[in-house]
């Protein structure tokens, strides 16, 4: 199996060589770049698997980065690593489309996990569709309603695939952050709500199937 690509956008020279050596050396192939500008001119001009991105960048911030990345791209993984490390941030950066926040100063080992989390996820034989009137493909990371097909991102894919193998029945937040993120921690459990109500505007052209919420408790997924 060929190395994994990734885009890395960190304007630390210095933090940016350390990282980019020992990402190097698991082995993915690194490209790295210095702003955000650079970085959405590469994205465009060879495929990648992975993207890691600062937020405070010069010429073009993280957050504008991963928009634009979304505009073209659904699937590929977003991890953003930085030193902005409120809740509004981290929020901001998960509505954005990201897949998952790493604050600064984090453990290169954590930030190495989760890469081959998603890269597992990526290249895994899962590619059954699960089917209600909307037709789940794990695979593709697709979502069809009504014959009109969305892309999903990769911790979409991953909650509602989670939720529609448990149909009609009481999931509670602490088993789903677990089996999706693998910590119920308070911003873990802010961040599920996010993926909850992107998928939930994403289900709203299909009235056989909504998520209810069960306060304090966890979610059904009604179908």
């Amino acid at each position: 199996m060929n190395p994994a690509r990734i885009l890395f956008v960190e304007d630390d020279v210095n933090l940016g060589f350390v990282i980019r050596d020992t990402l190097e050396n698991v082995p993915f192939i690194v490209t790295h770049c210095i702003n955000g500008a650079d970085a959405w001119a590469m994205f465009q001009s060879q495929p990648f698997d992975i993207c890691l991105l600062d937020v405070m960048l010069p010429q073009s911030d993280g957050f504008t980065l991963a928009q634009q990345i979304r505009s073209i791209d659904t699937q590929v993984p977003i991890l953003f690593l930085s030193a902005l490390a409120s809740k509004d941030d981290r929020l901001q950066g998960l509505r954005l489309g990201a897949d998952d926040y790493l604050t600064k100063p984090f453990s290169i080992e954590e930030l190495i996990l989760k890469i081959n989390v998603f890269l597992r996820r990526t290249t895994a034989d899962n590619g059954r569709s699960i089917r209600a009137k909307s037709i789940l493909d794990r695979q593709n990371m697709t979502l069809t309603i009504n014959g009109e097909t969305q892309l999903l991102t990769h911790r979409e894919a991953d909650v509602i695939a989670y939720l529609l193998d448990r149909p009609n029945t009481l999931v509670r937040r602490d088993e789903l952050l677990r089996a999706i993120w693998g910590d119920d921690d308070y911003f873990m459990g802010r961040s599920l709500d996010v993926f909850i109500s992107r998928l939930r505007k994403r289900l709203v052209q299909d009235p056989s199937m909504r998520i209810e919420n069960v306060h304090g408790v966890g979610f059904v997924l009604r179908q």
